[in-house]
C-alpha cells in the first residue's frame, strides 16, 4: 500500500485551508476553508487524524482521515489548544480573567472529552508559559504543575491527583517519550547562593533525593530547556542566564549539560566560547548536534560519552533539524542571517545541497523524510510572507506568495506516526523542480577609486574552519589530536612558513652586510664608541633602515607607496654603507 500523502496547513489573514503536500500541492478539496480572518489556535493530533481549530467563535474538531466534523465547542476565546497522544483528550487554554470587582475568574483550562464532547474537567490556569498538561505516549499517566508542586492524574481520571512530586519551587518538569516505564525531569532554579539542579524520576519513585535516577547540579541558570532523546536514555539541558556579566555575548550565557538515566551526567565541552543557539537529538538516540559559538558558529556531531563524532566546520547557522528518520540533517541560518542552509548525509557526512531560503522565519521537515517547508510569516515579517516547498537536494518543487494586502500567520505539516513512510537512499542528484527565479547578484564591497583596477585582496574577517572527522582511524596508533594541541600546531606551522619565507627574501650580499641588518633586531646595541655624537649618528641610522624595512613590508603586501616613500627605500644602500662605516671604526 503506497504512503498517505502529508497535508499542509496554512493559517492567515485569508482564512485556514489546507494545501497537499508532493507531488500535487493543490488545495484539499477534504477540508473546507475556513475563511474567517480570527483563526488563532490550530492543533493536528500526534497521528494526524484529528484537527482542532478555533475561529474566533467555536473550538471546531475535524476528522481528517473520514472528513467530518467531530465537536464543536463554544469556546470563542480559545488561544491554545492541543491533543492528548491517543486522541481522548482536547486540552483548550483562554486567557484568564478576574471579575470586575476583583474576584477569582472562572477555569480556563478545560480538558474536554473527545468520544463524548462533554468536559471531563477545568483549571485555573493563570500563565500561558507551560499551560497543557504532559500526557505519556499511552495515556496512564497525565501531569501539570501546580504552585511548586508536580501532580500526576491516571488513566485520565482527573478528579483524584494519584501522585504528588513536592521539591522546593519546582519550575519545570518534562515527562519522557516511549513506553512504560515513564520517566520525569524535573528543573528547580537556585536560590540564596545554592545552586540550580535537574533531577530525573521514575514514576512513581519521588522518595527524595537518594530515589533519583540522576542529579546534576548548576551554577548560572535563569531557565533551562529539557530535552529527552526518543529512547528515554538521557536527557540534555541548555542552562542559560539573561545576561552575561563578563560582556562577551549579547545573548547571555549558556551551558550545555548531559544526564543519562543510568545516573551519569556531564558538562559537554564545546570547542569554542559563544552562545549555543540550538541543539538537537538524532531519532536514533545515540547522538546530538549542537550549534554554538560567536558567528561563524561551529557546528559538532557528540555521542552518548559527550566525545565529538565530526565537526562540521564554522560557517553563517543558528538551527539544526535532523530528518524523521535520521539519516539527513540540515544546518540552517534564519532570523538575523541569510537563510542558507546545509543539507548533509549523516552516515557518510558528505555534503548533499547548499540551498538559500532568504528571509525564512519557519523550517519543517515533512513527516515522509523527502521534502522540507519554509515560510515567511507575520508578525516575524509582514512583507514577502509565503512558503516553499523543497525536496532536500536544494531544489524548490512550490512556491507559494501571499498578496502584497494579506499576510500568512503559519504553515505546519499534519503529523504521522513512526513507520508510516520508509526510509528511502539518500540521493545527491537534484530533484526536478521549478526553475529559479533571477537572483540580485550580491552587492559587492566597497573599493576606493585608486584600488579598483587591481586585483582584491583575499582579507576575511574570519577564517572558515573545515569539516572534520573527530572519530579516531581504526588501525591507528595515534591517540586523536585536541582542538588546542591542533590550533597550536597550525600556528607553528604558521610562524615556521613565515620565517623560511622571511629568509628566502633576505639580500644575497657579503656577511659583512648583512651584519647591520641583524643589529637592527637589538633594542639595545651590543658596544658603544664612546663619543656621543657618533653613538647618535648610528642610532639615527638604525631608525631610518628600520622605517625602510617596514616601507618595503607594506610594498611587498601590495600597498602602493607615495614618492617620497620610494626614494626612501632608494637611500637603503647608501645608509648601510655609512653605518658599516661608523660601526667599523669603533
Amino acid at each position: 500500500m503506497a504512503p498517505p500523502t502529508p497535508l499542509l496547513a496554512v493559517r492567515g489573514s485569508e482564512g485556514l485551508y489546507m494545501v497537499n503536500g508532493p507531488p500535487s500541492f493543490t488545495e484539499s478539496v477534504a477540508f473546507q476553508r475556513d475563511s474567517g480572518k480570527n483563526c488563532k489556535a490550530v492543533a493536528f493530533s500526534k497521528d494526524g487524524s484529528l484537527f482542532a481549530w478555533c475561529n474566533g467563535e467555536k473550538v471546531n474538531v475535524f476528522n481528517v482521515t473520514r472528513a467530518e466534523l467531530l465537536h464543536s465547542f463554544d469556546l470563542p476565546k480559545t488561544v491554545c489548544l492541543e491533543f492528548s497522544p491517543k486522541n481522548n483528550v482536547l486540552a483548550t487554554w483562554q486567557a484568564y480573567a478576574t471579575a470586575k470587582d476583583g474576584t477569582a475568574g472562572v477555569p480556563n483550562l478545560q480538558l474536554h472529552d473527545l468520544r463524548t464532547g462533554k468536559c471531563l474537567k477545568s483549571f485555573v490556569q493563570k500563565k500561558m508559559q507551560n499551560w497543557c498538561p504532559c500526557w505519556a505516549e499511552d495515556e496512564s499517566i497525565c501531569a501539570r504543575n501546580v504552585n511548586n508542586e508536580v501532580h500526576f492524574f491516571e488513566n485520565n481520571n482527573f478528579n483524584t491527583i494519584a501522585n504528588k512530586l513536592h521539591l522546593q519551587k519546582v519550575s519545570d518538569f518534562v515527562l519522557s517519550p516511549g513506553a512504560q516505564p515513564t520517566k520525569v525531569a524535573v528543573y528547580v532554579p537556585g536560590s540564596k547562593g545554592a545552586p540550580s539542579f535537574v533531577r530525573l524520576y521514575q514514576y512513581p519513585n519521588f522518595g527524595g533525593p537518594q530515589s533519583a535516577l540522576a542529579n546534576k547540579s548548576f551554577f548560572k541558570a535563569d531557565k533551562v530547556t529539557m530535552l529527552w532523546n526518543k529512547k528515554a536514555t538521557a536527557v540534555l539541558v541548555v542552562a542559560s542566564t539573561e545576561v552575561d556579566k563578563s560582556g562577551a555575548s549579547y545573548y547571555g550565557e549558556q551551558t550545555l549539560h548531559y544526564l543519562a538515566a543510568s545516573g551519569e551526567s556531564a558538562v559537554v565541552q564545546l570547542p569554542k566560547n559563544g552562545p549555543i543557539y540550538d541543539v538537537a537529538w538524532s531519532p536514533n538516540s545515540v547522538e546530538f548536534c549542537a550549534v554554538y559559538g560567536f558567528m561563524p558558529a561551529k557546528a559538532t556531531v557528540f555521542n552518548l560519552k559527550c566525545d565529538p563524532v565530526f565537526d562540521f566546520g564554522t560557517g553563517p547557522r543558528n538551527a539544526a533539524y535532523y530528518s524523521p528518520h535520521g539519516h539527513i540533517l540540515v544546518l540552517a541560518g534564519f532570523g538575523n542571517l541569510r537563510g542558507q542552509m546545509e543539507v548533509w548525509d549523516v552516515k557518510n557526512y558528505k555534503l548533499i545541497s547548499k540551498p538559500v531560503a532568504s528571509d525564512s522565519t519557519y523550517f519543517a521537515w515533512c513527516p515522509d523524510g523527502e521534502h522540507i517547508v519554509t515560510a515567511t510569516c507575520a508578525p516575524r515579517l509582514r512583507v514577502g510572507n509565503g512558503y516553499k516547498i523543497w525536496h532536500y537536494t536544494g531544489s524548490v518543487l512550490h512556491a507559494h506568495e501571499v498578496p502584497a494586502d494579506q499576510e500568512m500567520w503559519q504553515v505546519f505539516w499534519q503529523p504521522f506516526l513512526d513507520g508510516v513512510f520508509p526510509e528511502r537512499a539518500v540521493r545527491y542528484q537534484a530533484a526536478p523542480g521549478e526553475p529559479p527565479r533571477a537572483a540580485p547578484g550580491p552587492a559587492q564591497a566597497y573599493r576606493p577609486p585608486a584600488l579598483r583596477h587591481r586585483p582584491a585582496a583575499s582579507s576575511k574577517l574570519h577564517e572558515d574552519e573545515p569539516p572534520q572527522n573527530m572519530k579516531p582511524q581504526l588501525g591507528g596508533s595515534d591517540k586523536p589530536v585536541s582542538k588546542i594541541a591542533l590550533k597550536n600546531q597550525r600556528k607553528h606551522e604558521a610562524k615556521k612558513a613565515a620565517k623560511q619565507e622571511a629568509k628566502a627574501d633576505a639580500p644575497q650580499g657579503p656577511a659583512q652586510v648583512r651584519t647591520p641588518q641583524n643589529a637592527l633586531q637589538n633594542t639595545v646595541p651590543a658596544m658603544t664608541t664612546g663619543d656621543p655624537e657618533v653613538d647618535k649618528k648610528i642610532k639615527n641610522l638604525k631608525k631610518k633602515l628600520k622605517a625602510i624595512e617596514q616601507l618595503k613590508e607594506q610594498a611587498a603586501a601590495g600597498k602602493q607607496l607615495e614618492k617620497n616613500q620610494v626614494e626612501k627605500i632608494q637611500k637603503e644602500a647608501a645608509l648601510l654603507k655609512e653605518l658599516e662605516d661608523l660601526e667599523l671604526g669603533v
